[in-house]
């Protein structure tokens, strides 16, 4: 956990490192990296992660600062539920400073239950009325941000915005920096698209029925998408 620093300061010094990655060539996941980071150094929480979101709900994490965030995010994206599910659909920050206490997400905060997490802070990443995705920050005391902490959380998010599409950064060329971004959910699209194939069903439903399965069985999405990719598991065994 970083100690906070002055809002101004701490999302001038981000835009100068953003500028300055970008202007050497730097790929799209060095980016996310270095605003992950900023929010880790900046404000007191333990962890920080960046996942992109389209209107369907696919999610992918493109980047996450520790294991337990990590955690975090691929436990929203098996239930569909969550204060990054929720920031991204109302489009405002959900602030949460006990999550042993959150009543919202209560099979979610269940998930959560034995992970060294006190607090959450969700943030959407958005340009105008476009939605692009989800900043998540955690910390492991309970506790809420101060009005400055929370300014400077914002500014790194309008950052986060500015990088990811590229305005201002990388001059609109989005596509050729984020083309390196690791996509650690490659197999939930690509076990989605055998649902899709195997009963004829939408690409929401076939990703429903692994939402499903994952929670049956205990397990996460991304564990059910790699059984069904590797002919572990048979579609079959997904239908209902």
């Amino acid at each position: 956990m970083g100690e906070p620093l002055d809002a101004q300061a701490a999302v001038a010094a981000l835009r100068r490192s953003l500028v300055a990655a970008l202007g050497d060539g730097a790929g799209g996941a060095d980016a996310v990296a270095r605003v992950c980071q900023a929010c880790v150094q900046a404000l007191p929480v333990d962890g920080a992660a960046i996942s992109v979101i389209d209107g369907a709900g696919n999610r992918e994490l493109l980047h996450a600062s520790d294991e337990i965030i990590r955690r975090v995010e691929s436990v929203q994206f098996t239930l569909g539920e969550g204060p990054c599910v929720d920031t991204f659909r109302a489009r405002r920050p959900v602030l949460v400073p006990d999550l042993a206490g959150a009543t919202a997400w209560p099979v979610f905060a269940a998930e959560m239950a034995g992970q060294p997490i006190g607090a959450i802070f969700a943030f959407p990443i958005q340009h105008g009325a476009i939605g692009i995705g989800a900043m998540d920050l955690y910390r492991r005391a309970p506790g809420w941000l101060t009005d400055d902490e929370l300014a400077t959380a914002l500014g790194i998010v309008d950052l986060a915005a500015m990088a990811l599409l590229g305005t201002q950064v990388a001059g609109g060329q989005i596509d050729a920096w984020l083309a390196p971004l690791p996509r650690h959910r490659r197999e939930v699209h690509q076990a989605t698209g055998m649902l899709i194939a195997e009963f004829g069903i939408p690409a929401e439903q076939a990703l429903a029925r692994l939402r499903l399965y994952a929670f049956s069985t205990g397990t996460l999405i991304e564990d059910v998408a790699h059984a069904l990719t590797q002919r572990r598991l048979h579609p079959a065994e997904l239908d209902t």
